[in-house]
Formats: structure tokens, sequence, C-alpha cells
């Protein structure tokens, strides 16, 4: 629970009526001593057993009464009880009845409240005038202190529905920051990721190229000299580098999401066929409304996907689809590929003895957000990667309002 600037005024109003109770209490207690009336013990017994059923209320069924209304109903009523058989017999416990007005407009909910305020005030004046005789003090005096007591009660009310509007206020600005600072490190891990895909082109990509064209003007210069097959090795070296290189950059420069993870894909897969001959069909909705974690982390692993396909698979044919179901993002990869023994490829993964750094990348890359991969494939039957990953509870409530908002525009369309 968050601290409220309001508490003090709480725990103040709090102390004031356990100092009244106490005050008032002590006072009945020394009019018992004193009279030395016949049911002496009785009195006393009521007043300790007012007192305990008070604290033990006070402690276990008041905080219990905002769940269970009944508890705390149960708590004023047995004490009122306790209350009614004590003032049955010393005429100054009615003023008891101040720190009961307080309870029952904080315990009782709605007009139950002021209604066992009346009822209280109308039953104290009774017994203060059957005991003595009705006087204008003995009329006056607990009908100005329920006035009082309404009021208190009021502002009471009105100072707890201000504090918890302002813990739900205060609640939101704290989300908002959150996602705000989470924005801000999306961004600057994109910006990062640019910023190394431009290093990486311009000193280890332009390296390779210039090293892959001297090698090659080597080759061309000697063609029969006794080292032109370490060059020609040298050069293809380099020009496998380079390829990694650029493969680097390319996933490190993805596609802009800024139209969404559908244009981003459409973009990732247009880019296959010419350049690799893979056609990739795609299969994702409209609208994917995920953050933007969830969607660059999908298309990280469509890209890593690809690559997987393009190096290894020698398929001709892909299918990217992606789908939000309840509290989960899905992406599925297949291909129509030579596939592989799925089960050896996670035992040599357990071993450490396996090189296949793009499904490790993919699946470090999926365990940061706390999702699932599922890999099945069989040789000369393709591939098909599934991944899921956790929808954040804030998108998933954007997501409901969004499709809300949706429903109601059409059904105006309609109207209309």
């Amino acid at each position: 629970m968050t601290h409220s600037t309001l508490t003090p005024v709480f725990v103040g109003l709090r102390t004031g009526l356990h100092v009244l109770f106490a005050a008032l209490l002590a006072l009945v207690g020394v009019r018992i001593v004193v009279s030395q009336e016949p049911l002496m013990w009785v009195e006393i017994l009521l007043a300790v057993l007012f007192a305990a059923v008070y604290v033990v209320g006070g402690a276990r069924a008041a905080p219990a009464s905002r769940e269970r209304p009944w508890v705390g109903a149960a708590w004023v009523a047995a004490l009122s009880a306790v209350w009614l058989g004590l003032v049955a017999l010393v005429p100054e416990a009615a003023y008891l009845v101040f720190p009961l007005f307080f309870l029952y407009l904080h315990v009782l909910p709605g007009f139950r409240g002021p209604l066992a305020v009346v009822v209280a005030t109308v039953l104290a004046i009774l017994a203060l005038g059957l005991h003595g005789s009705f006087t204008l003090g003995g009329v006056v005096g607990p009908l100005v202190g329920a006035g009082v007591a309404v009021l208190i009660g009021l502002g009471y009310r009105a100072l707890a529905r201000e504090s918890a509007e302002r813990e739900a206020l205060l609640a939101e600005l704290i989300a908002t920051r959150d996602q705000l600072a989470a924005k801000e490190r999306e961004q600057g891990v994109a910006d990062e990721r640019a910023r190394l895909a431009r290093e990486i082109h311009d000193t280890v990509a332009q390296g390779l190229s210039s090293i892959q064209m001297l090698l090659h003007a080597a080759e061309r210069a000697d063609p029969g000299g006794a080292g032109v097959s370490h060059v020609r090795r040298a050069r293809e070296t380099a020009a496998e580098g380079l390829g990694e290189a650029r493969r680097f950059i390319r996933e490190l420069s993805s596609p802009a999401l800024d139209r969404g993870l559908r244009e981003a894909l459409h973009r990732l897969a247009a880019d296959q066929l010419p350049r690799a001959g893979l056609l990739v069909e795609v299969d994702v909705p409209d609208r994917l409304d995920l953050p933007m974690e969830q969607q660059t982390a999908l298309l990280r692993v469509a890209q890593g996907a690809l690559a997987n396909i393009v190096q290894h698979a020698g398929a001709t044919r892909a299918r990217i689809s992606a789908s939000v179901d309840g509290a989960a993002a899905h992406l599925v990869v297949t291909d129509d590929g030579i596939g592989f023994d799925a089960a050896a490829v996670r035992e040599s993964a357990r071993a450490s003895r396996t090189d296949s750094f793009g499904l490790t990348a993919i699946r470090e890359r999926v365990s940061q957000l706390a999702g699932d991969v599922v890999i099945d494939s069989t040789p000369g039957r393709g591939t098909t990667l599934r991944v899921s990953l956790p929808v954040p509870p804030a998108a998933r409530s954007d997501r409901v309002s969004a499709t809300v908002s949706a429903g109601t525009r059409c059904e105006t369309e309609r109207a209309s």
C-alpha cells in the first residue's frame, strides 16, 4: 500500500476516538465505584465487557469490515447491546453514545450509519430521562453530539474518497512513468542497434570488401602463381565474412516498425525472393496491438528464422504467421526445406556441442521475455518454428479497449 498524505489525519481521528472512549469509560468506572450500588459487580462486568468488545472488535472486525460488511455490523451490534445493558444500570453510561456515533458512521455503509446514530440518540435521551428527569441538557446534549458526529463522519468519508482518488491517480501516474521509461529504453536499444549496424558497415564490412577486391586483383595478376590457391581461398573466406557481416547489418537495422509488425514482416519477406530466391508468405492481422518490445522480438525471431532457412534449409517456400490470443502473442515460421533432427539438435545444445548460433540466439531472445520456443522438424519434411511471448496486462487492457471502441464505432456507423 502506498503512503497517503492524508494518513496522519486519519490516524489523528482514530486516536481521538480511542481517547474519547477511554475517558468516558473511565468516568463510568468512577461512577460505579463511588455509587456502591447493589448491582455494582454486574455494572463492572458490563463495563469490562464493553471495553473488551471494543478493543477486540477494533483489532479484528473493523479491518475485516471493508471486505465483509456483515462483520463490522455484527461488531457494532454487539457493542450496542452491551451498552444498552450498561446504560440501564448506570445513567452516565449514556455518554458512551458519543464514540458509538463515530463507529456507526465509520463501519455501517450507506444510510445505515446515520440511521443508527438517530436510534442511539433517542435511546440515550430516554435513558437519561428515565434515570432522572427529562432536562434541557439531557435532550440537547445527545442531539448536539449526534449532529457533530454526523458532520465529522461525513467529512471523514469525503477525506477517505479524496485519498482513494489520489492513490488511484498516483498509481496511474507511476504506471505512465514506467511506460514512458520502457519506451525510452526501447528507443535507446533501437538507436544502439542502428549505431552498431553503421559501425560494422563502415569498418568490418568495408575492410572485408577491400580485402576481397585486393585478393581478387592479386589472383588475376598472377593466375598461375604458386600461391594462387591460397589467394583464392583467402578471397573466398573474405567473401563469406563479408556476407556474414552484411547479414548482421541487416538484422541490426531491421525494417522499421513505425507502420507496425505486419508491414515490417511483409518488407522482410519481399526482400528474400530477389536476394535468396525464397518465396515467403506472410499471414498477419492488419492490427497487432503489442508493445514495441514484443514486436521487435517477434521481428528479430522472424529474421533469424529466415536467415537459417536461407543458409541451411535449402527451401523454396516459407510462411510466417503471427497472432495474439488471450495473454500471449504467437509467431509461426514454416519452410519446405530439408529439415533436421530436432531431438539431436536439442541434445547437442544441452551438451554445448552445437554451432547453431541462430537457434541459440532465438531461444535467448525469447527467454528474455519469458516466452517459449518449440521447434518441430524432421529430415526431409521441413521445419516449423513456434514462438509464444506473454503480453503485459497493460497491453491486454489497451487491446480490449481498442476492440470495444472499434465495435462501438462500427455499430454507430451502421445505425447512421
